[in-house]
């Protein structure tokens, strides 16, 4: 009954307007006071941050904070693939005929989620990564691998939480919610970045100036608020590490697997 009640109100409240609100209390003066309480009930390395606490001037400034340079290594292995955010892993395996199999016990089509794009016949026999951000997590997104930006498509949709109640309790989150997709061409084929929104998530923005060239380890996106990047690996091209599942946390700048040559 309860799991009934609590899919009822979250419909209610995926709309984007309802988001807007929670992101302009967020970008507002008024926010900046609950950045210390916001920090002590997630247990935020504030020290981490590229500034003091108080110089953050909103709640959003603060949760879009970059880092104080070196607190994340970039595996310098051109071979290597690294996560493009820290996350916790909450999907990862082969992509079967075209499907995710069991991300929280929902199956997700390539098709539905990349919204029919041509580029879908690529990752029907490849391999994914669901990773999610909680609110402690560091908020930047990263490239996980060299090569050329392709493509950078935008698909709008409802804006469900993305958490275990949200993956798990209601329909189809990942391919409902609006989504931001980054397709980068590498050495050996190419990988898709699949950013997705989420409930108290105003946007999902791209870092400026955007260009071509993808480095491993520049700066993409960010998210305000947390959220969740599928990470997508094009047919016959990745082979992850050993450890790599449901479950792993992992570091932005961290291994995630290597390209096949």
């Amino acid at each position: 009954m309860w799991i009934w009640l609590f899919r009822a109100m979250t419909e209610l409240t995926s709309r984007k307007s309802i988001s807007r609100l929670t992101g302009s209390f967020a970008q507002s003066s008024a926010s900046r006071r609950f950045i210390p309480r916001f920090a002590h009930m997630y247990g935020i390395r504030v020290e981490e941050a590229e500034k003091p606490l108080k110089d953050y001037h909103t709640l959003n400034e603060f949760f879009t904070r970059r880092l104080k340079p070196g607190m994340r290594l970039i595996d310098p292995d051109p071979a290597v693939v690294v996560s493009p955010v820290d996350a916790l892993i909450t999907g990862a395996g082969p992509i079967e005929a075209g499907t995710i199999v069991n991300v929280k016990g929902q199956d997700y089509t390539i098709d539905e989620l990349l919204n029919k794009s041509p580029r879908t016949e690529n990752y029907k026999k490849g391999y994914y990564a669901v990773l999610y951000l909680s609110p402690t997590d560091y908020h930047r997104i990263h490239i996980p691998v060299d090569g050329t930006i392709e493509e950078r498509d935008h698909i709008p949709g409802k804006v469900y939480p993305v958490n275990e109640f949200g993956l798990r309790h209601m329909r189809r989150v990942l391919s409902r919610n609006e989504r931001l997709v980054t397709y980068i061409r590498h050495n050996v084929g190419e990988t898709a970045v699949v950013k997705v929104g989420a409930l108290n998530v105003s946007s999902i923005r791209y870092t400026e100036p955007q260009t071509r060239q993808a480095d491993k380890g520049a700066e993409l996106a960010y998210f305000e608020f947390g959220s969740t990047v599928v990470l997508l690996m094009e047919d016959n091209t990745f082979t992850p590490r050993s450890d790599l599942a449901v479950g792993l946390r992992v570091k932005m700048g961290e291994q995630l697997g290597t390209l096949r040559s």
